[in-house]
């Protein structure tokens, strides 16, 4: 179900007149769609193709800046081309858009036409090919958290980004009449997305004023990457044209639990068994399971980067808000930062709750996945899973509670430079150490308020 239109369902649907503008993206650093619009006769004589784009659009941070310090592209190196390679399994409607459907494209080297490998969706991609390798097909899942507020993002950028007011007053966790009162955007959401081949399962009111949940049926690694993607494009404009806004930042007041982003995974056969099933292993977890998990465990510090790329990522990761602090595993238990789902079921897997909702879906999934290899690779131990209140678990080890750390952690993992390659990997330490650079010129609200008078 990767997409549901085909090609000669798109000529059709020009033909006919129901569609005439084609999106054409590609997924940035930070998860986000950039592309172009193309009339759609355009699209389907020749930029069915191939069509280009500037090579900045791997290299720029949240605001499009041009940071400096990047091998892959400079101001010295001219800021060239890349190619747009469209992945045409993946073409859809996008209902919430009239006459438009749209497109994801691989990014290749304007001059050799190889896939840029710190790409996202090219990261992603080599690791799935390794696992297929193995005769193993990744199976993935994510959740997606965010706030819904009442006014929209123009009015709420026109005040300063201050005195935001979520759209429901309480806790609405499982709450259907509140969830009620949020239907004009939510109904949309599920049902355009579906439209558009987006196997949405629910959503539900999540545990805070003005958070919602959005999740979609497991599916293939690359799928599941696809779907995150375009999911939480489709939610921002969705409620912009309902006058609303969104978020997706991980923590926006500190008084309020953040948004997480949730991971559910697990390897499967080429005909088709659950490869982390064995009836006979502790909690019907086969090898191949234990290895694999004791790799996502081991190796977390490594990408954690990738799970939390923000200085406001790690706000998150507080006491008692069921964000995880400690990288252990237990089973059904949502204080650790993993935790083992479908005990004794064909649907057994592990969640990794450590993720925001600001990640970038194929790197987290990328990540995730050459950490759980190299648990396989090694045949790693996986030590006993913890119980009771994870947070209180002093002995555990801790996630890295800054991005600094995160970054220290992150370049100086030879497990993902020997997954991903030294080029990859100071690429993305790079875009930390950006962010870190801007959050340290930054003077803030806090700093002016505590210390304008009494310092």
């Amino acid at each position: 179900m990767a997409g549901n239109l085909t090609f000669d369902g798109l000529k059709q649907a020009v033909e006919n007149g129901e569609i005439d503008t084609v999106l054409t993206c590609v997924v940035d650093m930070q998860g986000r769609l950039m592309g172009k619009r193309f009339h759609a006769r355009h699209f389907i004589d020749s930029a069915y193709r191939e069509t280009h784009c500037c090579n900045y659009l791997l290299a720029t941070d949240l605001e499009m800046y041009t940071v400096e310090g990047y091998a892959a592209t400079s101001w010295a190196g001219g800021y060239g081309d890349y190619v747009m390679k469209p992945d045409l399994t993946t073409l859809r409607p996008v209902p919430w858009l009239e006459g438009t459907a749209m497109v994801l494209c691989d990014i290749l080297d304007h001059h050799t036409h190889e896939e840029v490998p710190h790409a996202p969706r090219t990261l992603l991609k080599k690791q799935i090919a390794r696992l297929a390798e193995l005769g193993l097909s990744p199976m993935m899942a994510s959740e997606l958290e965010f706030f819904l507020f009442e006014k929209s993002f123009d009015e709420i950028r026109k005040a300063g980004f201050r005195d935001l007011e979520p759209i429901s007053a309480y806790n609405e966790d499982y709450h259907i009449l509140q969830t009620t009162k949020e239907e004009e955007v939510m109904r949309p959401v599920r049902n355009h997305l579906y439209a558009a081949g987006i196997p949405v399962e629910n959503s539900k009111g999540e545990a805070e004023t003005g958070q919602e949940e959005l999740n979609i049926r497991y599916s293939a690694a690359l799928d599941c990457a696809d779907y995150h993607t375009i999911s939480k494009h489709a939610v921002k404009e969705i409620a912009w044209a309902k006058g609303r806004a969104v978020s997706f930042l991980a923590k926006w007041r500190r008084d309020k639990v953040g948004s997480s982003s949730h991971i559910h995974q697990s390897l499967w056969t080429a005909d088709g068994n659950n490869a982390f099933c064995d009836a006979s292993g502790d909690y019907g977890m086969s090898d191949t399971m234990r290895h694999y998990m004791a790799g996502l465990i081991t190796y977390a510090p490594d990408y954690t980067y990738f799970l939390a790329p923000y200085i406001n990522s790690y706000k998150r990761f507080q006491k008692g808000t069921f964000a995880p602090t400690k990288t252990v595993w237990s089973v059904d238990n949502r204080t650790a930062g993993f935790r083992l789902c479908g005990e004794g079921t064909r649907a057994l897997r592990v969640e990794c709750r450590i993720g925001g909702s600001d990640l970038n879906p194929y790197l987290a999934l990328a990540a995730q996945l050459a950490a759980g290899i190299k648990g396989l690779e090694e045949k790693l131990d996986l030590a006993p899973p913890a119980s009771g209140d994870v947070y209180e678990a002093s002995s555990a080890r801790e996630i890295p509670g800054t991005l600094r750390d995160a970054r220290d952690t992150l370049i100086n993992s030879t497990m993902l430079r020997d997954a991903f390659g030294d080029a990859v990997i100071d690429h993305y330490a790079r875009a930390a150490e950006w962010e870190i650079e801007e959050f340290d010129r930054a003077v803030t609200d806090y700093e002016v308020a505590r210390g304008f008078e009494r310092a």
